[in-house]
């Protein structure tokens, strides 16, 4: 057990290093000033940040997660294996408004797929300056393409030894540094189990030594780093090697009265394993001396201090220390809204967001609470209004702060926010458990845009659930629909089982606060669970405290339902708050009533095509046929993949084709050919004949659409057929033994494409128990997926099926048509339309009539 946990910890530990070195070097590479690298996790279609290099990730949470089918960059990279390059904010914009709409500032990006042999690990990223000459940004990719490919290959050795997926925090480390950067570091290990401290060649030059000098213990190692406070560093390492390092950096006194940082950590996934000891990395920080610039900026009357790109407090001088309410050392090494959490609000985060992306200087107003510890202020004074600067470098950000009114002139003149926060705003912050999101100005636009991509009402539902919940840190949701004067729930999650039954179904004269902000067409905001029983004192709560919003969805006048938001603790409500989350309850009313349209519109056009696709075969004594039928899940879930069997003198037609496009044009322009087809198949005409008449026949109707058809003319007694092919997939068939080959037949052009087309005709031979498969290409295409490889998947599929006889013990050709199409069945989505036809001629009976 324990030989497994170490393979497990060293395979992390390498993987760790690979992501570490892999970041450094892409950002090298394209000259960016931040990135990282997103790996696969253990959940299906979800991709998470394992290494952000040169950004906090506290003010990034809301991109830890990507889902691979999001309209994101990074899930278009890994989804599609391909390169994306953003040369600037103007250019993510246009191709990916989401992302631009949650972080819209000056920047450009890049993304490229990490690959290892055929398997997709995950997706390298870097931010970068707006890159003005398009050359250069291709020359970029190809620099960084070597470097994913590299990592591809590395990540492929450990594959077998732990496999590789992510389903932590992601690892927030410094970038290489771009500027200069006074400060020197070196690494360190040390393993509990041999308790043996070895370090880099960078560690030995900081600690002005060498490695056969040093004992190679942990009291070494602090009585070297830090001799006044080596007690401080040996508990923290003991602490890390149970696997809880520090929060923050560790600030230390060196030896000669400086400071020095120290980052402590444990291999990534070291918590599922052993309780035991675990090897411990570490990095120590020399800042170096004080300089000159340094002590200046000590005596100024204005407040300066400077943040790396973690956002961590490298410098404070005493007047910054004193308008934040913290003495200086609390404020050194940590990080910024940690250390103050009064900053730790949306509407100051998006500003700091601002500045470590974009290179021009930000200019905001904080408002410090009157009651914040170390202020030497007390709750009845008033609240004080700061002005902060905040100037990025390419290591550092330099921050100025005065009170409102002071005499910094650059904070005087730059731009503030027009209009100043109230006392509950700077209270309501919009958070849960820590977890941050755009700003609430920039929720609309993110919202409006994912909404556009939502066509029915559950999936509307889903967009709010995931945009609008973890933007002001709701954990409930539910959306009522109003039907007939009665609101049914439509979608719930997060309350508990069977809490909102009693509620589904309601009049619009039930006392109930998700009817009453229908009808009146005002939301409802509850603070706490005991606001909402004093207003409402009749209506049973569920245990869980936490306040409560009431929207009214309203589209163009009309009452569409309400939406009822939960939270799990107390919280104001903002101004602003108030009039987004109204705002935004109107654009989801417009998508829910858009959505009920396209639902009664689809459900016209299913009734259409049920109508015309064939309820059964026809049965014939010598033939069993088997047909499956699957609507694409993207529009309408209808669209024009048809087949059918005929019957055509003495024998039977097999006939399968697909219509460009879906929705309803294609299902009627399907039904148009499938009873041309089974009108000249009633009349026993030649393959031949019967494609070029079908083909006349759409060129003269004129749908603006195309088709493709395969036509098979099938003699039971002998098992002769004849074919012709309208450019579509070749069949496959299955032979006695087992043996599956893909048919060669000539053919000729789409139908409705032109009119003179020559459809040739090819004579076959089906064996007894040989099964011919007909199909259509939504069957065997995906999205980044080669159609041949699909084709040889269903191949292999069918050959493993078996001879289609129960009476022998194998499989129904029935159950051959379930098994080929299974894993379609279970698909989430499907971009196109399946159809599926199987024959197969009985031995017994072609023996009998022989």
């Amino acid at each position: 057990m324990t030989g497994s946990a170490d393979r497990t910890e060293q395979a992390q530990e390498r993987l760790t290093a690979l992501l570490h070195g892999a970041v450094a070097d892409s950002i090298r590479a394209i000259g960016g000033y931040a990135g990282g690298v997103y790996l696969r996790s253990r959940t299906p279609g979800l991709l998470k940040l394992a290494v952000l290099a040169g950004l906090p990730g506290p003010l990034f949470r809301p991109w830890w997660r990507i889902h691979v089918d999001r309209p994101f960059p990074v899930a278009d990279a890994h989804r599609l294996g391909i390169d994306v390059l953003l040369a600037d904010a103007t250019e993510t914009m246009r191709r990916y408004p989401q992302l631009a709409a949650g972080l819209p500032f000056q920047f450009g990006s890049a993304y490229v797929p990490v690959v290892g042999a055929s398997t997709c690990f995950g997706v390298l990223t870097v931010l970068h300056p707006s890159v003005p000459d398009p050359p250069e940004a291709v020359l970029d990719r190809d620099r960084m393409t070597a470097v994913a490919e590299g990592l591809g290959t590395a990540l492929l050795s450990l594959e077998d030894d732990a496999g590789v997926t992510w389903d932590h925090e992601p690892l927030c480390v410094r970038p290489p540094a771009l500027g200069t950067c006074p400060a020197r570091f070196g690494r360190f290990t040390w393993d509990p189990a041999n308790a043996m401290v070895t370090g880099d060649d960078a560690l030995w030059d900081l600690l002005g030594t060498g490695p056969e000098d040093f004992a190679g213990t942990p009291e070494a190692l602090a009585s070297a780093v830090t001799p006044d406070d080596a007690g401080r560093l040996l508990a923290a390492l003991r602490e890390t090697s149970t696997g809880r390092p520090p929060s923050e950096p560790l600030s230390v006194r060196g030896g000669a009265g400086g400071r020095r940082l120290l980052e402590l950590w444990t291999a990534a996934g070291a918590a599922g394993l052993a309780p035991r000891s675990r090897r411990v990395n570490g990095l120590v920080i020399d800042p170096g001396p004080g300089s000159a610039a340094a002590e200046a900026a000590d005596l100024l009357t204005e407040g300066v201090f400077a943040l790396d790109r973690l956002g961590t407090v490298t410098y404070a001088n005493p007047r910054a220390a004193e308008l934040l309410g913290l003495p200086r050392p609390e404020l050194l090494g940590r990080p910024l809204w940690e250390a103050v959490p009064w900053l730790d609000r949306p509407r100051y985060e998006d500003h700091l967001r601002g500045a470590l992306l974009s290179p021009g200087s930000v200019h905001f107003q904080v408002r410090r609470p009157s009651g914040d510890p170390g202020s030497g202020r007390s709750a009845r004074d008033e609240d004080e209004w700061l002005a902060l600067s905040v100037h990025p470098g390419p290591d550092t950000l330099a921050c100025e702060v005065v009170p409102v009114g002071g005499a910094a002139s650059a904070a005087q003149s730059a731009p503030m926010d027009a209009r100043q926060l109230t006392a509950d705003e700077v209270a309501g912050d919009g958070s849960a458990d820590g977890i941050t999101s755009a700003p609430a100005q920039y929720r609309p636009i993110v919202l409006a845009i994912a909404l556009t991509e939502a066509v029915t009402a559950r999936q509307v539902s889903e967009v709010v659930m995931r945009e609008l919940l973890p933007a002001f840190g709701g954990r409930r949701l539910a959306i009522y629909l109003l039907q007939e004067r009665h609101l049914h729930l439509a979608w719930e999650t997060g309350f508990p089982a069977g809490f909102l039954a009693p509620f589904d179904g309601v009049g619009l004269d039930t006392r109930l606060p998700g009817v009453d902000t229908l009808t009146s067409g005002r939301p409802l905001f509850f603070e706490s669970m005991s606001q909402l029983a004093a207003a409402y004192p009749d209506i049973p709560l569920d245990a869980m405290e936490g306040a409560r919003a009431f929207l009214p969805l309203i589209a163009s006048g009309r009452p569409v339902g309400s939406c009822i938001l939960g939270f799990d603790r107390t919280r104001a409500f903002s101004a602003e708050e108030r009039t987004v989350l109204t705002a935004l309850a109107g654009l989801i009313a417009q998508a829910l009533e858009r959505a009920r349209r396209y639902d009664t519109e689809a459900a016209l056009a299913r009734g259409l095509q049920e109508a015309l696709l064939p309820h059964r075969l026809p049965a014939h004594p010598l033939v069993e046929t088997a047909g499956r039928y699957l609507p694409g899940t993207q529009g309408m879930d209808v669209g024009g993949d048809w087949y059918d069997v005929v019957e055509a003198g003495d024998g039977l037609a097999l006939v399968i084709g697909d219509v460009q496009g879906h929705g309803v044009q294609a299902a009627a322009t399907m039904g148009q050919l499938r009873s041309a087809v089974r009108a000249f198949a009633l009349g026993d005409q030649p393959p031949d004949e019967v494609m070029s008449g079908t083909n006349r026949l759409l060129i003269d109707l004129d749908p603006g659409q195309f088709a493709s058809c395969c036509y098979i003319r099938l003699d039971p007694g002998t098992g002769r057929a004849r074919a012709a092919r309208a450019g579509h997939p070749q069949p496959l068939l299955r032979h006695p033994d087992g043996r599956t080959e893909v048919l060669d037949l000539p053919g000729g052009v789409v139908l409705g494409v032109d009119p003179g087309a020559v459809y040739p005709v090819t004579d076959l031979l089906l064996e007894p128990d040989a099964v011919l498969a007909l199909f259509t290409d939504g069957l065997v295409e995906r999205p980044g997926r080669d159609i041949d490889e699909g084709i040889a998947n269903l191949r292999t599929a069918l050959s493993q099926a078996g001879a289609p006889y129960t009476r022998t013990g194998g499989p129904s050709l029935a159950g051959t048509a379930n098994r080929l199409t299974e894993e379609a069945r279970r698909a989430a989505e499907r971009p196109d339309d399946i159809a599926l036809l199987l024959t197969t001629c009985r031995s017994e009976r072609r023996t009998r009539r022989h």
